[in-house]
């Protein structure tokens, strides 16, 4: 059998026993000779690419070549290139992301911070995310089904680029339903707003939710938001650099 990579690391944000985790290391089996899965022991959905700088971090062996980490997936990442893997990875996957990943989102997102600490670490990194909306199961074997179809598409172009990485999601259908595998710029994304949700516990002491409001928008142009509501997968570089152009010339004239 041909792979693509000699040897890949995985990570997530949804932590190590997340089902997207388990989709991710299929598909990287079908690509690589070796998988490493370095993921949070716990639940770090929205530290996007924070790193623990005031807590020690711990390791645990759960099985061959699978360890969690009490840290973020930044500090994942890290821990795998620098301390647990023999060998440096062709290339880092993050995700399976339970839900998408669009525009104003990967600021949060952890399966994206992830990748991003990758490539800064200059490793090639590709972050992917399932789209789903509440009410209904969330289509996972559309990222299995289609997950290494993006990969040997990616394996004949030169997407590898300093300080960039790769932000894949998968569309909100089955399958046999997807469209086309397209490349993207950055969209909007679905959030809106933050709210509060405030509860009371049993002691009549007040405690608070901090909730995204998604509603269902369109982009002006076409973007990756507006092809993943088109049933398509996106596939969209990332770089660190968020100036803002327009604003800046008008600054400076």
């Amino acid at each position: 059998m041909t792979y693509l990579y000699d040897r890949v690391l995985l990570t997530n944000d949804d932590g190590i026993e997340a089902p997207g985790i388990k989709i991710l290391e299929n598909i990287a089996s079908k690509i690589a000779k070796e998988v490493w899965v370095v993921a949070p022991e716990q639940d770090q959905s929205g530290t996007s690419q924070s790193i623990s700088i005031h807590n020690p971090l711990r390791a645990f062996e759960k099985s061959d070549k699978h360890y969690a980490v009490t840290g973020t997936p930044g500090d994942c990442v890290v821990m795998g290139l620098r301390q647990i893997m023999p060998q440096l990875p062709d290339v880092i996957l993050s995700g399976v992301n339970r839900g998408c990943n669009l525009g104003i989102e990967t600021l949060f997102s952890g399966t994206v911070g992830a990748a991003m600490t990758g490539c800064l670490l200059n490793i090639p990194s590709i972050a992917f995310s399932q789209s789903f909306r509440d009410g209904h199961d969330i289509y996972w074997e559309t990222a299995y089904h289609y997950g290494p179809k993006v990969m040997e598409k990616l394996s004949t172009l030169s997407w590898q680029h300093p300080r960039t990485c790769l932000n894949v999601n998968f569309p909100d259908c089955p399958y046999d339903e997807v469209k086309s595998i397209e490349f993207t710029k950055q969209g909007i994304g679905y959030i809106d707003d933050i709210s509060i949700v405030k509860k009371t516990d049993m002691r009549k002491t007040p405690y608070y939710w901090l909730n995204f409001d998604r509603p269902i928008k369109e982009d002006i142009e076409l973007t990756e938001t507006q092809v993943v509501n088109n049933k398509s997968i996106s596939i969209t570089p990332l770089s660190f650099d968020r100036t803002n152009n327009d604003l800046l010339q008008k600054m400076k004239s």
